[in-house]
């Protein structure tokens, strides 16, 4: 076990070190001028020159490289253009926002596509199941924008009951929750009926039913717990998704997390918030990953973290 973390912290440190430094190059490489998007449209040249030099856009693209591992080793991710503050703080200061619009979705995406899953693995090749099929592929077909239009209209607009905008009061997550969660719930109980139709077809629950397990141990003792790492793994990669920020829901909903906050971002060309952001995303993404696959030998002790792993 320490040896596998140790592999994988080293493996999850590089792979956070090529990923920033990728994002480094690339907007860099990206039109636009950083010196141009703070100073304005009335800027005279002179300005543009002496912003430049004061936040070293004026040195060579190796040398601004260089500077950041500097400032990166000593914990420093430099200052944010349009905030004037730490980005590093700038971007914890959005982290919960977006943290618990994707643990919201996430929970709420369990507690609905589990169960309508099994369901349907319990259904499957029946008139009902067809029914759930055709609902499930709508969501999944659904775009975020197109649902979070609609809720709006009905919720916020034609029957005023929850805020339309903002999270000034734990009502105003109900909306941005359930547009993320409609594609992720298709998904994931599509997920958990395939899993479930095989395991319930499997030898041995046909021997645990012949010798008088009950229905409901052979679906949720049984079938279920066979089913669970892919199940797990989808909701984890999910999940890893939704902390980088649902960029499209965030901005419609005004929801003042880390994807509205980088889209902002890259219109500004406020080049330290974007790796402050990556940064800081891809380190979270990582960590939920790690916590994933040390979650498998509880679910399955078939599953040990050594070599083969």
């Amino acid at each position: 076990m320490v040896r596998y973390l140790a592999r994988r912290l080293g493996q999850s440190l590089l792979t956070i070190f090529l990923t920033v430094s990728t994002v480094f190059v690339l907007v860099r490489l990206a039109p636009g001028d950083p010196a141009t998007s703070y100073a304005g449209p009335n800027a005279t040249t002179e300005d543009l020159a002496r912003i430049r030099e004061q936040f070293g856009l004026d040195r060579g693209v190796f040398t601004q490289y260089l500077i950041f591992l500097r400032d990166l080793f000593a914990g420093d991710l430099g200052t944010s253009y349009s905030f004037h503050a730490p980005a590093s703080d700038v971007v914890m200061d959005r982290l919960p926002y977006t943290t618990t619009l994707a643990v919201s979705a996430i929970a709420l995406t369990t507690v609905v596509a589990v169960p309508l899953g099994v369901w349907m693995a319990r259904r499957a090749d029946t008139n009902r199941e067809l029914g759930a099929n055709i609902v499930t592929i709508a969501g999944q077909s659904m775009p975020d924008f197109w649902s979070g239009v609609m809720l709006l209209t009905a919720f916020a607009v034609l029957i005023p009951v929850l805020p339309s905008s903002g999270f000034t009061t734990w009502g105003g997550l109900v909306l941005p929750t359930v547009t993320v969660a409609i594609l992720q719930m298709a998904l994931i109980s599509r997920l958990v009926r395939r899993e479930m139709a095989g395991a319930l077809a499997s030898p041995y629950i046909t021997v645990a039913r012949s010798r008088g397990v009950s229905e409901r141990a052979l679906t949720w003792r049984y079938g279920l717990r066979n089913s669970a790492i892919p199940v797990l793994t989808a909701l984890g990669t999910r999940f890893a998704a939704l902390l980088n920020g649902v960029v499209v829901v965030e901005v419609v909903f005004g929801w003042p997390g880390v994807g509205s906050l980088v889209v902002r971002a890259l219109e500004t060309r406020d080049y330290p918030l974007i790796q402050a952001t990556v940064l800081v995303t891809a380190a979270l993404a990582i960590l939920v990953q790690l916590l994933i696959d040390l979650a498998y030998p509880l679910l399955d002790p078939r599953v040990r973290l050594g070599k083969a792993a």
